[in-house]
């Protein structure tokens, strides 16, 4: 067994640097930030489990061997924003927030909803979603926990379906509503530096089970409209002369969806819609109630009004968790199409690697949790015209 004193002879070689792809240059003739964001499911000790991830020695899926290389993994890459999901309430509290508080990060976490009900020791393994921020360059003006069972109930409308299927799930998710530090800022004037430009940030980790494809997608769509009303409610919290069109907060948005390209989940964060009769939705009957939690403005349809686009593709990412009995996409960032560039992003873990080293399935005694962390560098463009960036004048 493993323990912090032993020193353990880990076989074969460290997989090589995954590539940066770089995808724009900075637009130097407008004030802008530059910054990055990581997305990274953890892989809580909870879950990590023999019968789960047998090809994986047991001293290799220890907490304390792992622990160490996923802190390695977030320090490697020193994001200036980290999203992470799994994450264990006593492993917030007594390691990830003091270790990462020593590199220049608060942080913000919330257990999913079970925890309400636990006793005080049972709380501490419960898992849910942390955001770890630079605090040199950005404060945290607000943080939102959108719980999607308590969601669930308030608008089942007599559906047993809402309050059977989706209801139980107490999938979580949390946001920040961060202000960018002055002196993060490149290219702005003092005027400019008046004005409050906040971003939106969200982590979020849906329900796992395939079965329940109709649960993603209705927890989903009621994230969309929470981060919706948290937006409009930024909007309204500014200083007199400093009112701000919900289309200048922009909205970054990871995690965890458990749902894989094709799906309704990611037709609809992309499109911005879906169709009411999406397959997704297995004819159960869920109209009724998610007309109060969703935009309905086409016939048929339930959208959103963010303007999203995914970092990753599947060219540039064949799989972001990767074990034995599946490999696929589930993990995104998102976000804001007119105010986030995005400059760059970590590519993939090198496919001949993995092939050379006969690694069947994650975790693996050099690769810490069963997803891969996402990686993005973005530029924020700073927005103080009355003319939005999508075209329509601001109504004063």
């Amino acid at each position: 067994m493993y323990n912090e004193n032993s020193e353990i002879t880990v076989p074969g070689t460290s997989p090589p640097q995954r590539p940066w792809i770089p995808l724009a240059r900075p637009n130097r003739s407008r004030p802008a930030c530059i910054f990055t964001v990581m997305c990274y499911n953890v892989l809580c000790d909870k879950y990590a489990t023999r019968q789960m991830y047998g090809y994986c020695p047991s001293w290799a899926l220890a907490w304390e061997y792992r622990k160490k290389a996923i802190l390695d993994e977030i320090r490697h890459y020193s994001a200036d924003i980290i999203c992470l999901q799994e994450v264990e309430t006593d492993q917030f509290y007594n390691f990830f927030k003091p270790e990462l508080k020593n590199d220049g990060y608060e942080g913000i976490f919330s257990p999913k909803s079970r925890a309400k009900t636990m006793s005080e020791n049972d709380r501490k393994y419960v898992d849910g979603c942390a955001i770890f921020f630079r605090s040199n360059k950005f404060t945290l003006i607000k943080e939102h926990l959108v719980e999607f069972n308590q969601l669930a109930m308030a608008n089942a409308e007599g559906s047993d379906n809402m309050l059977n299927r989706v209801m139980p799930k107490d999938n979580i998710g949390l946001a920040a509503v961060l202000k960018v530090k002055e002196n993060a800022w490149e290219g702005l004037s003092p005027e400019q530096a008046a004005i409050s430009q906040p971003i939106l940030v969200c982590t979020a980790h849906i329900h796992w089970d395939p079965e329940f494809c109709d649960v993603k997608l209705i927890q989903t769509m009621m994230l969309s409209n929470e981060l919706k009303t948290i937006l409009d409610e930024v909007c309204h919290s500014f200083k007199p002369g400093q009112k701000y069109d919900s289309n200048n907060v922009q909205l970054l948005l990871c995690g965890d969806f458990n749902s894989l390209p094709d799906s309704g989940v990611i037709e609809f964060l992309s499109t911005g819609r879906v169709s009411m009769d999406h397959q997704d939705f297995k004819e159960l009957g869920y109209k009724s109630c998610l007309q109060k939690i969703s935009n309905c403005d086409t016939a048929n349809e339930f959208t959103h009004s963010f303007k999203l686009a995914s970092a990753y593709s599947e060219d540039t990412m064949p799989y972001t968790n990767f074990t034995f009995d599946f490999k696929g996409i589930i993990d995104y960032i998102f976000y804001s199409k007119q105010g986030l560039v995005p400059l760059g992003l970590l590519g993939p873990l090198s496919s001949d690697w993995l092939r050379e080293n006969k690694v069947v399935g994650c975790p693996h005694p050099r690769i810490p949790s069963d997803h891969f962390p996402l990686l993005v560098e973005v530029e924020l463009v700073f927005m103080n015209s009355p003319q939005t960036p999508n075209g329509f004048i601001n109504r004063r």
